[in-house]
């Protein structure tokens, strides 16, 4: 395992959700570090925006998007670790979007791959999702577990993680591949089931909790614990190249569980709905994730540390002193 301190890091996404979280760390730690935020008018750097001053001071950030392959290229250049996170992740807008998906998602890691590859960038950790395995064949779920694009979203990042195979198959390329299970906390959007649920259950102007289907069975990860399997991927010798691991916690509960749990957190009184509009179609919904993160622990010493029961404090907290920040959406991703 490498030590952080002044090494040259790349961050695509660097201003979303779990990417603010690993730039954080990473700045915390000392390493160098670029955080690439798509391009925007407003000059708003995401989540970014958020981070304590001090973060922010021995912070890099650069506008830009992961389509633009001359950006990429010089974007990379003299970096040693690219964690890749840029991406299109909601699923319900990838039902109307698909093309976009397909752009961003698909070619633009084909733009990070092959820049990285020009640039001799030392190591490479791509992001992949659990969503790419669709409902399980069996659980818990292992890396060998077959694909199946339920959405068009996951059918992007299967295009995505297959790229990133064979950019180390073909060509060499140091590429490992992260995929996190479900993974909520401070700082995500209600396209989040468990974001909608706190936001609604703590706001003031809420009349009920809205909800979908309660009955989809999810592994749950709170983002300190994805954020430390990033680093262990990052810092790990060349062993993990071209591997492909999952981060989750092997632990499944359904959606009304979870909610259930929320609800006696809150200590709200709120009726609870059940909203058409919440609702995947039918051959679409995925009822079952449960991660087998073995591989991952044997490779790194990874394991999670970070209960439910925590993870969910931590984040109502969060939520208290943010509602309405993070923006209402009536479609989410479990």
């Amino acid at each position: 395992m490498m030590t952080w301190r002044g090494t040259k890091v790349l961050v695509n996404g660097a201003e979303g959700f779990i990417g603010s979280h690993l730039t954080e760390a990473l700045v915390s730690s000392g390493a160098d570090v670029t955080g690439l935020v798509l391009y925007n008018s407003f000059g708003q750097s995401g989540w970014l925006d958020d981070l304590d001053p001090q973060i922010l001071g021995g912070l890099r950030t650069d506008f830009g998007d992961i389509r633009d392959p001359h950006k990429m290229l010089n974007l990379c250049k003299g970096q040693e670790v690219i964690f890749h996170l840029a991406a299109l992740i909601s699923i319900p807008y990838s039902y109307e979007a698909v093309s976009h998906y397909l752009q961003t998602n698909v070619m633009g890691t084909n733009n990070v791959l092959q820049a990285a590859l020009t640039a001799g960038v030392g190591k490479v950790v791509h992001t992949s999702t659990s969503e790419v395995y669709g409902t399980a064949q069996f659980v818990p779920i292992s890396e060998g577990h077959p694909l199946q694009a339920q959405s068009p979203y996951a059918a992007s990042k299967i295009g995505a993680d297959k790229l990133a195979e064979s950019y180390h198959r073909s060509f060499g390329l140091p590429v490992t591949t992260l995929r996190p299970f479900n993974t909520y906390g401070p700082r995500q959007s209600e396209r989040a089931v468990i974001s909608s649920i706190i936001r609604q259950a703590i706001d003031s102007r809420s009349e009920n909790i809205s909800i979908g289907d309660t009955t989809p069975k999810r592994d749950f990860m709170y983002v300190g614990n994805t954020v430390e399997a990033f680093l262990s991927l990052g810092s790990a010798d060349e062993a993990v190249d071209g591997q492909v691991y999952n981060a989750g916690t092997n632990n499944m509960v359904s959606i009304g569980d979870v909610l259930e749990q929320i609800v006696s957190l809150t200590d709200t009184a709120l009726p609870v709905v059940q909203s058409e509009q919440r609702m995947r179609p039918a051959d679409s919904e995925v009822f079952a994730l449960q991660a087998d993160y073995s591989k991952l622990q044997a490779a790194t010493g990874w394991q999670p540390t970070i209960d439910l029961s925590t993870g969910l404090a931590n984040t109502i907290d969060w939520w208290k002193s943010h509602t309405g920040q993070a923006g209402n959406s009536l479609g989410y991703l479990y």
